[in-house]
């Protein structure tokens, strides 16, 4: 019998449509600091800000937010969630490319994010995907954990 290959997600950008959803995520994968609704929207429609999705057979299964100063060189990831019954799956690291790709369309040199000291999984994925470690934050978190910075040249 053969086996059935699942198609990878189609990432496409966020919409309105879609916010239930994200916050669902946001608030099963993270312990603290997730952004209220209220914010979730904002940054799905100001220009400062790109929200992606990862959707398969038409259910959201993770989501990138990435920080886009106006004039600055510097894109930031702001947040990347995969929903736990995804991970493990790939849809972190094609969220992440997604990401970097918005990033140097708008023109950034250089790729930054934060992660949780503790947040083992995430720190290899950005490891694996060439982020260099630059610094560690203290007290970053509200819940006061400390968080490594990372960045990524963007060619």
């Amino acid at each position: 019998m053969a086996r059935r290959i699942k198609a990878a997600p189609r990432i496409r950008k966020a919409q309105i449509r879609d916010l239930n959803r994200i916050e669902e995520i946001e608030w099963s994968v993270f312990d603290s600091d997730q952004l209220s609704r209220q914010s979730l929207r904002r940054y799905m429609q100001v220009p400062s800000a790109a929200m992606i999705v990862a959707e398969e057979q038409n259910a959201i299964t993770g989501y990138a937010l990435v920080g886009l100063r106006k004039g600055s060189k510097i894109g930031r990831l702001y947040s990347i969630a995969v929903d736990k019954t995804s991970a493990g799956r790939g849809i972190g690291r094609l969220l992440l490319e997604a990401s970097e790709e918005i990033a140097r369309q708008k023109k950034c040199h250089v790729f930054a994010l934060e992660v949780r000291k503790t947040n083992k999984r995430a720190i290899a994925l950005y490891q694996k995907n060439g982020y260099v470690l630059t610094g560690m934050e203290k007290n970053w978190y509200e819940d006061g954990g400390a968080a490594l910075k990372f960045e990524k040249p963007l060619r």
